[in-house]
């Protein structure tokens, strides 16, 4: 029986509270400015094992949070009985009645590996484990639904308990990294954050106890329609300046200003205290919180602070100068407060420095040609009017995309080939060479010192030749090319930078894909999936088949848009593999896997899509094919235009 490993992380709300609930309210009131949060998921959070059961089953033994088992059949009105009741296994008992009444599944045994989430510290431990169950029915039950389909269903699944969390708590759907959030009615749409320089956070418990209910009471007596003058200033709060200090706070995050940052929160907090605190005085008056807020011996620590969650004396977060800083921090509140703070750094989705481009191939379709001269080194008219190796028109474009390391799997005999393309010119030759003509080898000169060989002995499919490169990998994201192929932009980024920042913004593996047409499909390995993004680039994968039959497609593959039509998408032959992937092909190779005795690549990203998600892009652009003959005649004739 399949078993899957996920983790999904807590989130801390960085700013923007209370406009998630806030803004549902535009429904009735258009007059109300939408509400928008920046939240980002955190490196702590909840592990488990899943796996299909006969019932609902949930074990957890964690000495340090709960050690306790429960088990119900798949029935909706028993599990919503145990949702109502508010204790530990509310939450996913919510969730797990939300499914079965909406959906054709069966039952879950869930196993609660692991958990280095604070409970109760505003950093949204039930909604982590609501994202936990319903993502874990998605994947195993092929629910189909993208993030923001598991978002949502945690968050009906949270309304069933007494909780009545916000819309924002289940931004940990969305990993470990920062999103803005907007809130307009039921419509919710997230854009990554791209995160620059690293952010030194820590969040502690007040232990001082807050009424989260009447907070939200309270201040949801001033919707849908402000009566008066106190309701007017909290939808003031809650609109219009509070999408002003998000669209500041995105400006800082994603220029690495983290002192203007930490003046902002302070900012913030004093525009929420002015505006928003009487309408719940008796709980936001919060005497605990602003002591701490007020402590000159904090300042030395930090460059801002602010509440967390609802506000009140829940918890408080704080923006720490440096590592340092917030480990000294964490000792203060220790000794002078006897508080327990957490730490949690926000750095950027790894930087892709490394390439891999398999070039061993034969090149059948191509002989005799190939007898002598390698798919790599056919010439391409490039659009600059320069006659290009394949080769070193990919090599120039990892250049331009920030790709320090270029890895060539190679065959045993090819060695010399290469070593002669990348040896220098003679300067006798060199000399000869008009000055538009010296770059490229100027180019070459530079770029051989940051290049690898890996011998593949013997060629057993495209996924044996990327398994190669499992050294020079190591455990970083890798961007792989195919070598018989020639990428062009339709942007000002080339499709290299575009697969890189589709990476650092979703931080799963991606697969590069273009539209192709359906009696088509038998040739391609098709990709499916549902849009994470309002342009419909980007898809949250839910299958990877190879080469599946025109009806299989019809059936099961077709992706639908905005505008009503139905594409079947195919990979373009870019691709960004992470360890994951690298594990799954080791399993296809120690075991033999593969119907036609080959390794093929498109099974390792099945396998890997299942175990920790992927994403699929439809590049910008356009790819030219050299492998063949009738497409490498178009290539030559229309690659330059």
């Amino acid at each position: 029986m399949e078993k899957l490993d996920l983790f999904v992380p807590g989130r801390l709300c960085v700013i923007g509270e209370h406009s998630d609930w806030a803004g549902t309210n535009r429904m009735m009131n258009a007059a109300i400015v939408p509400g928008c949060a920046i939240v980002t998921g955190i490196k702590q959070g909840i592990y488990a094992t899943v796996e299909k059961a006969e019932t609902f089953m949930v074990e957890c033994d964690l000495e340090h949070v709960i050690r306790e088992r429960f088990e119900c059949k798949m029935d909706t009105d028993a599990l919503r009985k145990t949702a109502s009741a508010g204790d530990f296994f509310s939450y996913v008992a919510g969730v797990a009645s939300y499914i079965n009444e909406h959906y054709h599944v069966g039952g879950l045994h869930v196993v609660v590996t692991g958990m280095d989430l604070p409970i109760k510290s505003g950093l949204s431990s039930s909604a982590s484990i609501c994202v936990l169950v319903a993502r874990a029915f998605n994947r195993l039950y092929q629910l189909h639904l993208n993030t923001a389909g598991e978002m949502n269903i945690a968050y009906m699944g949270e309304q069933r308990t007494p909780s009545r969390c916000g819309r924002l708590d289940q931004a940990c759907a969305f990993g470990v990294k920062p999103v803005r959030m907007t809130f307009d009615g039921n419509d919710i749409r997230v854009r990554p954050i791209r995160l620059r320089g690293e952010w030194y956070w820590v969040v502690a418990d007040l232990n001082a106890g807050k009424n989260t209910v009447k907070i939200l009471a309270d201040l949801n007596k001033c919707y849908p329609f402000a009566d008066g003058e106190q309701a007017e200033k909290v939808h003031q709060a809650l609109g219009a300046d509070n999408q002003a200090f998000v669209e500041e706070a995105v400006g800082y995050l994603e220029s690495g200003d983290a002192e203007s940052l930490g003046r902002l929160m302070v900012r913030y907090q004093k525009n929420f205290d002015e505006k928003v605190a009487q309408a719940c005085w008796s709980e936001l008056e919060a005497p605990m919180l602003h002591t701490i807020l007020a402590d000159a011996g904090i300042s030395e620590y930090v460059y801002g602070a602010k509440g967390v969650g609802s506000q009140g004396d829940g918890s408080v977060q704080f923006l720490a100068r440096d590592k340092e800083s917030q480990r000294g921090l964490i000792r203060y509140l220790k000794e002078k407060w006897d508080l327990t703070g957490v730490a949690f750094t926000l750095r950027p989705q790894q930087k892709i420095k490394k390439a891999v481009i398999p070039v061993a191939g034969f090149g059948t379709r191509l002989f005799p040609a190939t007898k002598n001269l390698k798919k790599a080194f056919f010439p391409v008219l490039d659009r600059d009017g320069a006659l290009k190796p394949v080769l070193l028109i990919l090599l120039e474009q990892l250049e331009e995309a920030g790709i320090d390391e270029v890895c060539l799997v190679i065959s045993e005999r090819e060695r010399a080939i290469y070593d002669e393309f990348f040896t220098e010119l003679p300067d006798a030759h060199y000399q000869k060479l008009p000055e538009d003509k010296k770059q490229y080898e100027d180019f070459l000169r530079k770029i051989r010192k940051r290049v690898t060989y890996v011998i593949q002995k013997e060629q057993k499919g495209f996924g044996h030749a990327v398994y190669q490169c499992r050294k020079f990998a190591g455990d970083e994201p890798v961007l792989l090319l195919l070598g018989d192929m020639v990428y062009r932009s339709f942007k000002q980024e080339n499709c290299m930078t575009q697969m890189i920042r589709i990476y650092e913004d979703y931080g799963l593996p991606v697969v590069s894909m273009h539209p192709v047409p359906k009696q088509d499909v038998v040739h391609y390995g098709i990709l499916h999936g549902r849009w994470e993004d309002a342009g419909e680039t980007v898809l949250k994968l839910d299958e990877i088949k190879e080469k599946p039959d025109v009806g299989y497609a019809e059936d099961y593959l077709r992706v639908r848009t905005k505008a009503g039509s139905e594409n079947y998408y195919a990979v373009f032959g870019q691709y960004v593999i992470t360890k994951e992937i690298f594990d799954a092909l080791k399993e296809l190779v120690e075991t033999g896997a593969g119907e036609t005795g080959e390794i093929e690549l498109t099974s390792a990203l099945e396998i890997a899509r299942k175990r920790c998600g992927m994403i699929g892009y439809a590049v910008a652009g356009k790819s030219f094919d050299v492998g063949l003959l009738e497409k490498y005649l178009e290539t030559m004739t229309m690659y330059a235009r």
